[in-house]
């Protein structure tokens, strides 16, 4: 099916079964980002609502909730997409198989970006940033913020939609000390192309043109998040992927996407930057305030009965993991293609996506040698780390099997086969002074910390522990042990204060344990927490501690360990300190009082009242 408006999209999910409307006045102050995240924690339906506290426009959220969902809204042209990825990667499948791909050439006159042949955008009004659902998710956001945008630029020196940029960049609309209804803030990360449009700008001493477009039908809002090639444009593969071209006028200059719900234009000055944030952000923590690109406002357009759509990002998984799940449906072995050796790569939706990063190789250097281990795999995972946003990696597990026995979809079993067959003394490879994920703050700064790639490869060298080793259970300055998955212990201790004591601490844990490494053969890895029993709780719970409270070249030790030849490894099992540092963001926390709000809604007689999965 082809929606050509967001609410197409929203009433053929409601026809079938997929939608619910919530009809009571709701606060964009914290109350729809609550509503939201209780229906999604539940596997709910998408949420449409109709009367949204002081704005005349009704907002929906969790449209991209479940993969079911999002598999349901592009079912006639997932399976064109993935062939035309496919063929990508190997043209010569066409040759072979031409029935089969027979429709991609028609998919082609879809792709390219169709300007309105109209004389007016069907957009059907110019309003203020005041007059749209400013939303603010979380208690200690800096204000209301689009989170779902689809942010459009040109290239300066390649003007035209062929060569522009469209990237999902949050957008704060009020709060901090942005001039109401005149600017907002645009916050960027690394690796987006948009830095790469405003670098030419300001190197040509001008503004870059900003647009805007929230809404429309739901392909575009996917081209926004699509980790595309260098070169292939947002808009046809939208066009592609909503069996409709993406259409769109010129107006002052500014490129206008007619199907759009809503349009926000302006422009972003060289040098002109004020504080964004905080903003409650998808590694489970404020993203805290810094100078970020002001955009001064331009115009704001709506469509008649515009529908302001939104999401909430919080503690893995939300919505968003949706959008990994169906960008790998649609893209399956595209980056193994372009990376020689690499068999399987997953980023851990539930430590954050970029801090934890799984990947399966080859290991064909050395069949001759009789002793097993990593080689080729290094060169993998030096050319992973310099991939695209598969770069902002902070850790990198990889290894190679020689029966294909390991997947890396089925985390507990990847991580049973690695820590096997880890080997701390060899397989422990630091990148220091790098640059990190902007919203990972467990390094040095913005931007900035290390990475650590774990390569393991080989025979078994132990069998992991799902027990306390009892040389555990009595330590000083440590307590309340427990397993968090095998081969994995978790331990409590005092709250960080600063490095020179943190160094102190693991100092004397290697001294009470270090005549013990026989006792500690099932250990791999000790993670040191505020929580120990929480972390060993669930999977997740220690795959986000673990991973998002951690800056390896400052937060890794070891028992027993010894440097050789600037090589830095250990006799024992490696040290993950994984407790919150002073410098961290804080984690988020939902309001009771907000919470105790949203409850009639939920209650017999509300909108909500058994519309979720039991």
């Amino acid at each position: 099916m082809s929606y050509r408006s967001l609410e197409e999209c929203l009433t053929d999910l409601e026809r079938n079964g997929h939608l619910v409307r919530v009809k009571e006045e709701v606060d964009p102050y914290l109350q729809m980002a609550a509503i939201h995240l209780r229906v999604h924690e539940a596997g709910g339906p998408a949420l449409l609502f109709e009367r949204v506290k002081g704005s005349p426009f009704r907002a929906a959220s969790n449209i991209f909730g479940t993969l079911d969902r999002s598999e349901f809204i592009f079912r006639n042209s997932l399976k064109l997409v993935q062939d035309l990825i496919e063929l990508k990667s190997n043209p010569v499948k066409a040759l072979k198989q031409p029935f089969r791909y027979a429709g991609t050439g028609l998919a082609a006159t879809r792709a390219f970006p169709l300007k309105n042949p109209f004389s007016k955008p069907v957009l059907h009004q110019t309003i203020k940033i005041s007059d749209l659902p400013l939303i603010h998710h979380w208690p200690k956001d800096g204000g209301a913020f689009v989170t779902l945008p689809q942010v459009y630029t040109e290239d300066i020196e390649q003007p035209g939609i062929m060569h522009a940029n469209l990237g999902m960049y949050r957008i704060q609309l009020s709060g901090n000390e942005y001039m109401p209804d005149k600017e907002i803030g645009l916050h960027y990360q690394l690796h987006r192309g948009i830095g790469v449009h405003q670098a030419k700008a300001n190197g040509k001493g001008q503004p870059l043109k900003v647009s805007i477009f929230v809404g429309g039908p739901p392909a575009h809002t996917v081209a926004a998040v699509m980790p595309l090639p260098e070169g292939i444009s947002e808009m046809t593969f939208a066009g592609v992927l909503g069996r409709r071209r993406f259409r769109y006028v010129y107006r002052d200059g500014y490129a206008i996407s007619t199907d759009a719900d809503f349009v926000i234009t302006g422009e972003v000055y060289p040098g002109e930057n004020k504080p964004e944030g905080p903003f409650g952000d998808h590694l489970g923590y404020y993203s805290l305030q810094h100078p970020f690109p002001l955009m001064r406002v331009h115009k704001v357009y709506a469509r008649k009965n515009a529908i302001w759509p939104f999401t909430v990002v919080g503690r893995p998984p939300q919505e968003d993991t949706s959008f990994g799940q169906l960008i790998h449906h649609m893209t399956g072995s595209a980056v193994q293609a372009e990376i020689p050796g690499l068999k399987e790569v997953h980023a851990v939706d539930a430590s954050g996506v970029h801090p934890l990063l799984l990947a399966v190789g080859s290991e064909r250097y050395t069949p001759y040698a009789p002793t097993k281990q990593p080689a080729e795999l290094l060169t993998i995972a030096n050319h992973i780390l310099g991939t695209g946003q598969l770069s902002l990696a902070k850790f990198l597990f990889i290894t190679a099997s020689d029966r294909g026995e390991i997947k890396v979809s089925d985390i507990p079993a990847f991580f049973k086969y690695v820590l096997e067959r880890f080997q701390p003394e060899r397989d422990l490879h630091f990148h220091t002074h790098t640059t990190i994920d902007t919203l990972d703050y467990s390094g040095t700064g913005l931007n900035s910390g290390s990475k650590l790639v774990f390569a393991a490869y080989g025979e078994k060298v132990r069998e992991l522990s799902t027990d306390v080793p009892v040389v555990c259970k009595n330590l000083n300055g440590f307590h309340d042990a427990h397993i968090a998955i095998p081969g994995v212990l978790a331990l409590q201790t005092g709250p960080f204060k600063n490095y020179e004591s943190a160094k102190d601490d693991m100092n004397s844990l290697d001294a009470q344990l270090n005549g013990h490494l026989d006792a500690l053969s099932g250990i791999a890895m000790i993670i040191i927490a505020d929580d120990a029993a929480m972390v060993a709780a669930t999977l997740n719970n220690f795959l986000w501690v673990s991973f998002t409270r951690c800056n390896p070249s400052h937060d890794i030790y070891g028992i027993a360990p010894k440097t050789e030849y600037k090589h830095w490894g250990c006799s024992g099992p490696v040290v993950i300190d994984a407790r919150i540092k002073p410098h961290h963001a804080p984690p988020l926390v939902k309001d009771p009082e907000v919470e105790r709000s949203i409850d009639p809604i939920f209650d017999k007689g509300g909108s909500l009242y058994q519309k979720l999965p039991s």
